[in-house]
């Protein structure tokens, strides 16, 4: 959920002739980045062509970038109730709304523009790739549906149906989808990362020539070797050969380091501004709630989904993935458009917030998501930072912390590609300082909110997941069932870096997946330890 994408290069409509020298102004603006410029010349143009669908959708952007979220939703809202003239801008008006949460808007949009069987190729798949960072797969798949009736054998519709069967657990037809592409365009390199990932290689079954030749090739712009590096340290991994995986997860993580923007020094003073908030614990709601919130929350590869999908398992709990609506909702209350979960700007004007209607704005915003069950898990490990604020907005809500292992939980994330959402985890000296602020900000709620929050002990769920989720479903207020000790009883999507893994059995490992790698890892292991976080000894 990047807020600080790029605007469209150009807002032309040809609907409205006769501005080309103010909107040439605007395009000069948006060049150089003068928001503020770029802002007044576009409601200059729409005061003279208010129904101008590309200008309302460069505004919502150049708002974002000022950091005003209102404005900026009002004016994805505002792009929404004009008929695009393009397909492009049609997919960044729907981009936009997502961006906003504004599910109904979006379907109400979808509509407005036409049935699916009319749509162009490029407009189902980015409608599709929205509902799917919704967390609606179905409908993404539906769309991608359509356009492979359209072009069966376009190779971005069968990379991007094979990720969606990926999250629905349809490994072998994800698998053949991406055969099926590589035909007409094996240069694909997201293909080769999701082909590494599907399933464990073998000696007898393997891409790694495949992918070393493509590493080979000059030209390859950095998400493409970052992709191709990734996938060929879990191919080395999987056969056994530590010093080439560890060689090519370097390759992968410098390379994608290289692209983004991260500091240290920014998540110290964010969590140094969280921790002096003043503490407020709000009155209990008197009225029992239609919903009960459960978060899940921790670092990112901790086992929060496997938790969810065990508490899925209920019939009482309906598992909705990993969201940013509440991120949405503090955005709307400080009227911040922040980049990532949560930002300095937030937190400093968390003292001005009316936190029950921020609340009220959360569960209006999930409200199409949900179905009878009273209990729904929100599993977005980064919610540890809006703690909180959770806990004043929503009385109601559970929070469930996952605890694993420092140095399975750091490696873990220093071998997966995220998104710009976790830009720490590609530097291990920047992973364990992260890791570090993460611990004293998570005893600091504990202290804050004595009793709001539950730890989930990853190698006690998995050594008894039967103890563990007894204990969960006491504190959530769920009656327990077997089917919650068994992640296999839950059919939901799972849109995340664990879509493979978590549909098995719960499995515990005896030997760390760090382990052999530790020789690779002093660097995070001597950082860990200095900052206070005790690292276990490598197994013998």
């Amino acid at each position: 959920m990047s807020t600080h994408d790029r605007p469209p290069s150009s807002g032309r409509d040809t609907q409205y002739p006769g501005t080309d020298g103010l909107r040439a102004e605007v395009q000069a603006a948006l060049q150089r980045q003068d928001w503020d410029a770029a802002t007044l010349g576009l409601r200059e143009l729409l005061r003279r062509f208010p129904a101008d669908a590309g200008a309302w959708i460069q505004l919502s952007y150049a708002e974002s970038f000022r950091g005003k979220y209102r404005d900026a939703r009002e004016a994805a809202l505002s792009a929404a109730g004009s008929r695009p003239a393009t397909a492009s801008v049609a997919a960044d008006v729907i981009a936009r709304l997502r961006t906003f949460n504004e599910v109904r808007v979006l379907r109400d949009y979808l509509g407005l523009i036409g049935p699916p069987s009319r749509m162009p190729i490029p407009l189902l798949l980015a409608a599709a790739a929205q509902f799917s960072y919704l967390n609606d797969q179905s409908s993404a798949l539906a769309l991608l549906d359509e356009a492979r009736r359209a072009d069966p054998d376009f190779p971005t519709t069968l990379i991007a149906r094979a990720q969606i069967l990926t999250y629905l657990g349809r490994f072998e037809e994800a698998e053949r989808e991406v055969v099926r592409s590589q035909r007409r365009a094996p240069q694909i390199a997201l293909g080769w990362s999701l082909l590494a990932n599907l399933r464990r290689q073998s000696v007898d079954s393997n891409h790694v020539d495949a992918i070393r030749g493509l590493l080979a090739q000059p030209g390859r712009k950095p998400l493409d070797q970052t992709y191709l590096a990734s996938a060929l340290h879990k191919e080395l991994d999987d056969l056994g050969d530590i010093d080439g995986a560890w060689q090519a997860l370097e390759q992968a993580c410098k390379t994608k380091r290289a692209t983004l923007k991260y500091a240290s020094a920014d998540s110290r003073s964010l969590v140094d501004g969280l921790i002096a908030l003043p503490t407020a614990i709000p009155a209990p709601a008197l009225d029992a709630p239609a919903h009960v919130p459960v978060f899940i929350v921790g670092m990112h590869r901790s086992g929060t989904t496997l938790l969810e999908q065990l508490l899925d398992g209920s019939p009482q709990v309906q598992g909705v993935g990993e969201l940013y609506d509440f991120t949405s909702a503090m955005r709307y209350a400080t009227d911040h458009h922040c980049k990532g979960v949560i930002d300095r700007t937030v937190v400093e004007r968390a003292t001005d917030v009316d936190f029950a209607d921020a609340g009220r704005r959360y569960l209006d915003g999930m409200a199409w998501r949900l179905g009878g069950e009273r209990f729904f898990t929100d599993k977005l490990p980064s919610n540890f930072l809006n703690i909180g604020f959770i806990c004043q907005a929503l009385p109601q809500a559970r929070i469930l912390h996952m605890v694993r292992d420092p140095l399975e939980t750091c490696f873990s994330n220093l071998r997966e590609l995220f998104s710009e959402a976790n830009p720490y985890s590609y530097d291990q000296l920047e992973l364990a300082d992260f890791f570090i602020q993460y611990r004293r900000l998570m005893a600091h709620w504990h202290a804050a909110y004595p009793g709001r929050i539950l730890d989930v002990d990853y190698a006690e769920l998995t050594r008894d997941p039967e103890a563990v989720m007894r204990r969960v479903a006491a504190f959530c207020g769920i009656d327990y069932l077997d089917a919650m000790s068994d992640p296999r009883s839950s059919s939901r999507a799972v849109s995340t870096a664990s879509a493979v893994q978590v549909r098995d059995r719960v499995v515990r490992r005896e030997v760390p997946k760090w382990a052999p790698y530790a020789k690779h890892l002093q660097p995070l292991i001597a950082a860990l330890r200095q900052g206070g976080i005790e690292v276990p000894d490598i197994p013998a």
